[in-house]
């Protein structure tokens, strides 16, 4: 069965190919097996890595999906975020090294701004990371139900050191379409702004799949109710 692997990977790969092939040879002049073991297991493990599965993205309207593979750490209400310029909903994603790292578009929209920041290598659990480490944000100008802008952000972590973003201004995305990674561990965040009928549907602590859990939904319903009272969820 073939494994799709992310192209992102390819230099990783080769290297990691290259020095199992290496240790193998070692192995048989030097008459350690234990080499050969220990390369197959390097590279197993940077394929494990880089993998890339097909994923079926929900085709229903008014769906927010996650940008990454994970687990939910955080879920923030703030009044005002400068990001969005009004009040917004943060859902933070931990990727650990075990997760698929590709990224993924939460929604469909056009990217209208993409800002690279040089910064720190915190825990990407860490609640300062958000501000202090090295990141890639986008910003989409997505389209109807939603109220624009909305924010994606690629965070580094203590083992992830390089951000891939292939989008860039002006790009048409669509939900669940693959627009970078981040390799070896990160933090991914997907910030919305609010408006009425917009429902969040993952708590903090649930593991979710890049394009395919569904983070929020417009609820039609509940368009012409009052917005839900700003309320903050701490990290786990």
């Amino acid at each position: 069965m073939r494994i799709p692997l992310a192209r992102e990977g390819t230099k990783e790969m080769l290297i990691a190919l290259v020095v199992s092939a290496a240790w193998a040879l070692l192995s048989w002049l030097v008459g350690l097996p234990i080499l050969g073991v220990a390369g197959a297991l390097l590279l197993a493990a940077v394929l494990m890595f880089f993998r890339d599965p097909n994923r079926g993205i929900p085709a229903e309207p008014g769906l927010i999906v996650s940008a990454a593979d994970g687990r939910v750490t955080l879920i923030q209400y703030v009044d005002k975020h400068p990001l969005v310029g009004g009040p917004a909903v943060r859902i933070s994603v931990f990727l650990s090294v075990a997760n698929v790292h590709v990224n993924r578009a939460p929604c469909s929209g056009r990217v209208i701004n993409k800002e690279i920041r040089e910064g720190l290598y915190l825990d990407a659990r860490d609640p300062e990371c958000a501000d202090k480490n090295a990141s890639c944000t986008m910003t989409l100008a997505p389209d109807k139900p939603f109220a624009g802008p909305i924010v994606v952000r690629q965070l580094t972590g203590k083992i992830a050191r390089r951000i891939v973003c292939n989008a860039g201004l002006g790009d048409r995305l669509a939900r669940g379409e693959k627009f970078g990674m981040i390799k070896f561990g990160s933090r991914t965040d997907v910030i919305v702004p609010q408006q009425p009928g917009l429902e969040v549907l993952v708590k903090v602590g649930d593991k979710v799949r890049g394009g395919t859990t569904v983070l929020m939904k417009m609820v039609q319903s509940k368009v012409q109710d009052s917005p839900v009272e700003p309320v903050a969820t701490a990290a786990v």
